[in-house]
């Protein structure tokens, strides 16, 4: 079975930092696309950051290049967010999603992956 379970969510103010675990389990995770997106209340969920299978590969929003940086440990099945430099508009529940299909760069868009995780509330209060 299928599970991926995403922690270290919280309130933190402006200018804080967090870091995002995402536990996966059920699939075979080193051959897996991984993405983070987030889903602020009332909006639509949103593409943050993704990293290719082997971690050679990482792409951010443009709204977080330069203060989030996504990793992933293959012998751990975990991907991980860290987010720097938090902004108000960062706020939101964060998920993490994964493919095992070559979506070249169609990383995006949500509906490009498989398996989606339950979500971890973030937010940053200004």
């Amino acid at each position: 079975q299928v599970h991926l379970q995403e922690s270290g969510g919280g309130s933190v103010q402006a200018g804080g930092s967090l870091s995002l675990s995402c536990a996966t389990s059920g699939f075979t995770f080193s051959r897996y696309f991984m993405g983070w997106f987030r889903q602020a209340p009332g909006k639509e969920r949103v593409f943050v950051a993704a990293i290719s299978s082997t971690g050679t590969a990482t792409y951010f929003a443009d709204s977080v290049k330069g203060r989030f940086t996504v990793s992933r440990d293959n012998a751990k099945n975990t991907v991980y967010l860290q987010m720097n430099s938090l902004k108000f508009e960062d706020t939101g529940v964060y998920y993490c999603a994964a493919t095992g299909q070559k979506i070249g760069n169609h990383y995006r868009n949500t509906y490009e992956y498989e398996y989606w995780g339950q979500g971890t509330q973030v937010t940053v209060s200004s």
